[in-house]
C-alpha cells in the first residue's frame, strides 16, 4: 500500500472501532499469544506484513515485528525453525545490526506503529513482557495522548513453554526461552499494578478442548476484550481530538 492510501485510512480512523484503545499481550515464547490475535481480536495469523494497513474487525492494528522477521529470514535463505540450532555468532548475525533481519523487521514495525498512533487507531501490542520499563514507558506515552490501555497476560509453565517452542515454526534456543519466561514471571506483579482493573491473567498451560481444538479460555478473553473495546473513551484529550476531527468533515 502506498503512503498516500495509508494516510487516507488513518484520516478515516475517527469512525473506526477500537479507536484510542491499546491492548498489550504479554507472555513468554509458546504461551499462545498468537491465538488471541488471530482467533479473538480478528487479526490474521501472522499479522499484516510490510506496510499493509488492513483492518481487523475489532479495529485493532497489530504491533509486532515477528511476521516481518520471519519474512526477512526466509528472504535471506534462513529457515526460522533453525534459530534454536544456531551458534551464538550465527544467531547474532540475523538479530543484530542495521541490515539484520531482526532490525529490518523492527524498522517496519516502528513505521507502521507511528502511522497507527498518528491516526489514534486501536492497537494490539504483541510482546513478551520481559522488559517492564519498555512497556511502562509505552503505556505512559499512549495515555498522554488519550489512549485507554489494557493487558492480557497469557501464562504457561516453563515446561509447556519449552515443549511448544519445539513445535513453533520459529524456534528459539532453550536457554533463551527459559530466561525470557523467568523475566516475564518477575514482571507479573508489576504489570498488575500498572494496569490495575484493566488486566487479566490467562492460564494457557493446558487449555485445549479436544474436539474444537481451541483454548477453553476463548470465551473469557472475548468477554474481557469486548467490554474494554466497547467501553466509552475516558480521556478528555481523546474526546477533544475526536470532536475536532468530526468538525473538519
Amino acid at each position: 500500500m502506498k503512503l498516500k492510501e495509508a494516510l487516507k485510512i488513518i484520516d478515516e480512523g475517527v469512525n473506526d472501532p477500537g479507536i484510542f484503545k491499546a491492548i498489550f499481550l504479554s507472555g513468554g515464547p509458546g504461551s499462545g499469544k498468537s491465538f488471541v490475535g488471530s482467533e479473538v481480536v480478528g487479526i490474521p495469523k501472522g499479522g499484516f506484513t510490510g506496510m499493509d494497513m488492513s483492518f481487523a474487525p475489532s479495529g485493532l492494528k497489530l504491533v509486532n515485528s515477528d511476521p516481518e522477521f520471519e519474512y526477512f529470514l526466509k528472504k535471506q535463505g534462513v529457515d526460522p525453525s533453525s534459530l534454536a540450532k544456531m551458534s551464538d555468532a550465527e544467531f547474532k548475525k540475523v538479530t543484530v545490526g542495521t541490515n539484520s533481519p531482526r532490525e529490518k523487521a523492527k524498522a517496519i514495525k516502528k513505521a507502521k506503529e507511528k502511522l497507527y498512533v498518528q491516526g489514534k487507531l486501536g492497537l494490539l501490542i504483541d510482546g513478551t513482557g520481559d522488559d517492564y520499563g519498555k512497556i511502562s514507558t509505552k503505556v505512559r506515552d499512549l495515555k498522554k495522548i488519550g489512549y485507554d490501555c489494557y493487558m492480557i497476560f497469557v501464562n504457561t509453565t516453563l515446561e509447556v513453554a519449552q515443549e511448544r517452542n519445539l513445535r513453533r515454526s520459529r524456534q528459539l534456543p532453550e536457554k533463551m526461552v527459559e530466561k525470557i519466561w523467568k523475566d516475564v514471571q518477575k514482571n507479573l506483579g508489576r504489570f498488575q499494578g500498572l494496569f490495575k482493573q484493566n488486566f487479566i491473567i490467562i492460564d494457557n498451560s493446558d487449555a485445549v478442548i479436544p474436539k474444537a481444538g481451541k483454548p477453553v479460555f476463548a470465551k473469557e478473553i472475548n468477554s474481557a476484550i469486548r467490554r474494554f473495546l466497547q467501553s466509552p473513551i475516558k480521556s478528555g484529550i481523546a474526546k477533544m481530538w475526536i470532536k475536532q476531527q468530526q468538525n473538519k468533515r
